[in-house]
Formats: structure tokens, sequence, C-alpha cells
């Protein structure tokens, strides 16, 4: 491979097609980190609003430290993948107490740094710091692959460490910054995962999958296994303006956030099964009828089947505040303030709605 050519032709490409995103307006190491990580399962388009709400809230790594984690995850609310924010919140936490507030420029002291992973860790370094570091994700995964004629699973880390170690070969000395930035773009713009537009690629003469026409058939993943299915029911319980809420647990999915006071299966159960269920673990005689709303919400490993149902008034309510100890009582305006799973959030946002 001809190295200055290839590295010559991506940039001159990046250079003049790069699209006009937020977090490409200055070089700041906190505003790519929270780019970065914003990004993770989440597309450009989604990201944009996110990101500039999330900087012009917490506009610095003092600011985002000194928050509380409710607000944090307030910010981040309909991104998902909340355990990305929590990390970010430790990890500028911990760049305040132990570097001074200053993101390391270092790739052995920016690893150690809660959420931050080779990737990311590339990102910030060759990006803000114009490090010669690679920042492979899926998009340089999967233009590489191409460009080698590559069949290894990408989805292996060993595949990921021959990619890593051969871009940081082509990496040029001064223009680390551009040269990732244009990689990753060239697999979000051109070198698509299905349909790639290879007529229009900058390095299409360097690409050993177009040439032998397995363009299609790169890259090699192994397939995720199913996910698993959840069966959930949520009360919508009102009395006196009010709504109950539950804080989830401290940790494991969707940590520390709230919900409607639900319950979950393996198995999928009828109404009568339901309604046994509440008594049992609320001590609370319903009767459920048709369903308010029905949400199927999917997570990477996971999928919800939540149903919720909306308790009417002629329903016994009375004693609800003693027999579930761990309910909130809240307003309309209390809620605005907390941060609730998004299956959860369709639903609060029709709350008030008559």
């Amino acid at each position: 491979m001809d190295i200055e050519r290839f590295q010559e032709q991506l940039l001159r490409w990046f250079r003049q097609q790069k699209r006009d995103l937020p977090w490409r307006k200055d070089q700041d190491p906190y505003h790519i980190w929270v780019s970065e990580i914003m990004l993770q399962q989440t597309r450009v388009e989604t990201a944009i609003p996110y990101y500039e709400k999330f900087i012009e809230q917490f506009p610095t790594v003092e600011d985002l430290a000194q928050a509380k984690e409710e607000e944090v995850l307030k910010a981040w609310e309909g991104l998902g993948y909340y355990s990305r924010a929590r990390n970010l919140h430790q990890g500028v936490k911990e760049v305040r107490e132990k570097y001074g507030g200053k993101v390391p420029d270092d790739k052995e002291e920016i690893l150690k740094i809660p959420g931050i992973g080779s990737y990311t860790a590339g990102a910030i370094l060759s990006i803000a710091y114009g490090k010669k570091e690679p920042a492979v994700d899926g998009n340089v995964l999967r233009v590489f692959s191409r460009l080698l004629n590559s069949f290894e699973d990408i989805s292996k880390m060993k595949t990921k460490k021959i990619i890593e170690e051969k871009v940081k070969e082509l990496i040029p000395d001064h223009a680390a910054s551009d040269f990732n930035q244009a990689l990753m773009e060239l697999g979000a713009t051109v070198c698509t995962p299905k349909s790639p537009l290879c007529l229009l690629c900058p390095v299409m003469d360097f690409c050993e999958g177009r040439k032998e026409g397995n363009q299609d058939q790169l890259p090699v993943k192994a397939k995720k296994k199913g996910q698993k299915i959840v069966y959930r029911v949520g009360l919508i319980m009102q009395k006196e303006g009010k709504v109950a809420f539950v804080k989830r647990p401290s940790d494991g999915l969707l940590a520390n956030m709230w919900e409607l006071p639900s319950l979950e299966s393996e198995n999928p159960l009828s109404n009568q099964e339901w309604q046994e269920k509440i008594k049992e673990e609320f001590g609370i005689e319903l009767t459920l009828n048709q369903p308010w709303m029905t949400i199927d919400h999917i997570f990477s490993h996971l999928k919800w089947k939540l149903v919720i149902y909306r308790v009417d008034d002629s329903q016994p309510l009375a004693n609800i505040s003693k027999q579930s100890k761990n309910w909130n009582w809240m307003n309309q305006s209390e809620i605005e303030k907390l941060s609730f799973p998004k299956a959860y959030k369709q639903v609060i946002d029709l709350l008030w709605i008559e």
C-alpha cells in the first residue's frame, strides 16, 4: 500500500466532506469525551440535541463533577444505556480529584478512568491531543475488514487488536485527529453496513474487499444471542392529584431511576394471575380490566413487554400508602425533576393529558 497516498486521499476527502457536528467545534477533551460516550449505541442524529443540552448544562469537568447523580440521569433521560452516564459522572469526579480537572493526555493514565476503554481513550488522545493512537469503533472495524478483505470475526478481541495495530501504522504524524475522524466518517457515511457507496469512496483503489467483490459480505460478525423477554405490569395509582412512583435499586439495570409500581415475570400471565401477584407483593386487591397502554421496549440484551393499567377511583386506594411503604406520591412538578426509563417516560408524558 502507498501509505502517503492513502493518507492524502482520505484526509482531503474528510476536510472537504466532513459533517458539521457540534463536538467538532473545538478540541476540548471533556467535550470529546462526552460526545464519544453518547455516540456509543446512539445514532449521530439522535445524539446531537442531547449533547448540546448536556454541554449547556454541564460545560466543564467541574460542573459535571459537582452535579448530583439525579441531575445527570435527568439530562441523559431518553438516551438509554444509563450506565454510560453513571460512569461518565464517576469519571469526571476522578479527573477532578486526581488530575486537577484536566483530562489526562497519557494513555496509561486515561485508561484508569471509569468508563474509558481503548476506543474512547484513542478518540480523546488523538482528537483532543493529536496523539498517534488508534480509535477503532464499529465503523472503523467495518472499513478495515473491507480494505483488508478480512473474513475474521470483528466481534473478537483478537481481530480488533490486529486492526488497531494496522490503523496505528497508518496514522500520519501531524494529523492524528483528522485521520481518525476521517475513518469514522467514512464508515458512517460511505462504507455503510449495507450497500456501501464504493464509487464515492476516496480510498476505493486500496480496498481489497471491493476488488474481490466481497464488500457486501464483509465484515463478518457473530450473531448475538436472542434477547430474553421479560413480561411486566406497571400500575398508575392516583390519589389527591398525585401518582405513586418507586425508585429502582442502586445497582443493576436502570439503577436509581424511577418507575411506576411494577412487577415482572419470565412468563406471560393472565390478568387473574397478575392480580394475585399484585396482592401477594403489594397487599392490594385490584381488578385489572383493559390495559391503558402496552409498550415493547428493547434493551441490548432483553426485551420488556410492558402493560400499563390505570387504576380508577372506584378501586380501594385508601390504604395504599400504608401497604406500600416504598411508594412515593408525587405531583407533576415533582416528577419533572426525576429521571425515568424511556419505557415509563412515554407513560408519564401522557399522565396529565386528559
